[in-house]
C-alpha cells in the first residue's frame, strides 16, 4: 500500500497535495482498496466553492457508492476528464493519473489540520 509524503491526509481517506495556491484532491490508496473496482466517479461541483468537510461528488465501486468530502476548502477549478472513460484510474493510480479534483485553497490553515503520512497509517492501523 503506498503512502506519500507529498500529501495531506483527511479522516474520510481523502489526500489532499498542494501545488503553490492550488491543490489536487482524491482518494486514498487504503480508500480505494476497501471500495473495490471503481466504476463510476460523479462530481458535478466544479466551479462550486465548498468548505472543509462538505461533500464535493461521490464515487461508485462494483457494490457500494461512497460520498467523496474536502478535505479543505476551496473552489474546485477542475475535475478529471480521464475518470469520464477510466475510472478505474482511481484503482490503478490513486495518487497519481487517479485525482479527481483540482481546487483552489481558501484558507492553507486548514491543511494542519489533516494528517501526514505516518499519522495516517496508524489513523488505519497499518
Amino acid at each position: 500500500m503506498n503512502f506519500p509524503e507529498n500529501v495531506k491526509y483527511s479522516s474520510d481517506h481523502e489526500w489532499v497535495r498542494v501545488e503553490g495556491n492550488e491543490a489536487y484532491v482524491g482518494i486514498t490508496d487504503f480508500a480505494q482498496d476497501e471500495l473495490g473496482e471503481i466504476v463510476y466517479v460523479d462530481v458535478t461541483t466544479e466551479g462550486d466553492t465548498l468548505e472543509q468537510g462538505e461533500v464535493f461528488g461521490s464515487i461508485e465501486a462494483v457494490k457500494t457508492v461512497s460520498d467523496l468530502m474536502m478535505p479543505v476548502g476551496g473552489e474546485v477549478l477542475e475535475i478529471n476528464s480521464k475518470l469520464d472513460d477510466a475510472p478505474e484510474l482511481v484503482n490503478k493510480d490513486p495518487f497519481g493519473e487517479g485525482w479527481i479534483i483540482k481546487i483552489t485553497l481558501n484558507n492553507s490553515d486548514e491543511l494542519s489540520s489533516l494528517m501526514s503520512a505516518e499519522d495516517y497509517k496508524k489513523f488505519i492501523g497499518k
